[in-house]
């Protein structure tokens, strides 16, 4: 079974990590939600209260599949500014592990750090200049490249949380789930 990382944090786009976490699950994903905060209460960019499973600080060490962040403002800064998941994520990327970001995390978190250097990479409109050293694709929903998963905003979450369930688990889990989802 593949295990997936989904940090998030106050302020972060409700429906994008709502999609996600329950995406994966449909998928037969073990999907660890993890706090960044000191607290497992969330309250979301639009009010949506969150109960994390775990601090990040208590999976810290833990090696994951995939590492999977949402957007939304300012919930994408407190990703950027967390040091130790900068850390897991870097030790991520150096094993290769699928690391995903949509709507404003592409740009605020994975450029900030140079996660998508020499990459290609979307996110939401407006956000395109910090994706630093990354060519913007402007015209595509979800945009992968080598391990870098990058989507474009809350309207895109479904496809890229499909997308992120597709690499882990394969196609046949990804469309078995999608259309018990009637996508």
């Amino acid at each position: 079974m593949s295990k997936v990382l989904v940090p998030i944090a106050n302020g972060n786009e409700d429906i994008e990590a709502i999609t996600i976490i329950d995406v994966l699950r449909r998928g037969g994903v073990e999907v660890t939600v993890a706090s960044i905060h000191e607290s497992k209460q969330i309250v979301m960019a639009h009010g949506t209260k969150l109960e994390a499973d775990v601090l990040l600080t208590e999976v810290g060490e833990q090696i994951f599949d995939a590492v999977v962040l949402a957007g939304g403002m300012p919930g994408a800064e407190h990703l950027r500014d967390c040091e130790l998941l900068i850390d897991i994520l870097e030790k991520h990327d150096i094993q290769d592990a699928l690391l995903a970001a949509i709507c404003a995390s592409p740009a605020v978190v994975f450029g900030t750090h140079g996660f998508v250097v020499d990459k290609q990479a979307t996110c939401y409109p407006g956000f395109e200049d910090g994706l630093i050293g990354a060519e913007y694709i402007a015209n595509e929903p979800v945009v992968m490249d080598g391990n870098i998963l990058t989507g474009k905003g809350p309207a895109a979450a479904m496809v890229f949380s499909l997308t992120v369930l597709g690499n882990l688990n394969g196609y046949d889990a990804a469309k078995n789930v999608a259309d018990g989802l009637l996508c």
